[in-house]
């Protein structure tokens, strides 16, 4: 992953669990393919040793991910709880919509990219229903260019969800 041109907006629990998985990753993934590198060329000759090339392969795929993670933790920028906007659609915060359309409701929490998980109802800042009611009120009425044309969305209510603890 080559550096961002911006930051990456990441909650602090997502910021928090990356850094686990970057842990996770040199002190357990790297040590433990290095091992089975080490073990592989016991066996003799490396141009014919598929569990060498396995091993190989592996230790290539964890490095790439251990420097997507650092890049990730390098260039985040962590929600500040007490920056969140608590009566407008901002980052962390949830919003109900209504289509105007067909009167559907969605309710979605708006994220940074990397958080982004539309069908949990997790959208990103930098999607047109994101772009669109990020800093909007309640009552607010929003039109959203899609392929199908334009959408009208109003703003029903706007809260923060509390924290689940495991």
């Amino acid at each position: 992953m080559a550096a961002p041109s911006k930051e990456i907006v990441l909650t602090r629990d997502t910021y928090e669990s990356y850094q686990k998985k970057l842990d996770y990753y040199k002190t357990y993934r790297r040590p433990a393919v290095a091992e089975r590198i080490k073990q592989a060329k016991e066996y003799g000759d490396l141009s014919e040793n598929a569990e060498y090339e396995d091993a190989k392969t592996e230790q290539s795929v964890i490095e790439g991910t251990i420097i997507e993670l650092e890049n990730i933790i390098r260039y985040a920028k962590i929600l500040d709880e007490k920056e969140i906007i608590k009566d407008r659609v901002d980052f962390g915060v949830t919003a109900v919509i209504k289509n105007l359309g067909d009167s559907k409701v969605y309710e979605y929490t708006l994220v940074g990219s990397l958080e982004a998980d539309p069908s949990n109802g997790f959208i990103s800042n930098e999607s047109p229903v994101g772009k669109a009611i990020n800093g909007r009120a309640v009552g607010e009425v929003v039109e959203i260019e899609v392929p199908k044309g334009l959408m009208k969305y109003e703003i029903c209510r706007v809260y923060k969800k509390q924290k689940q603890y495991e």
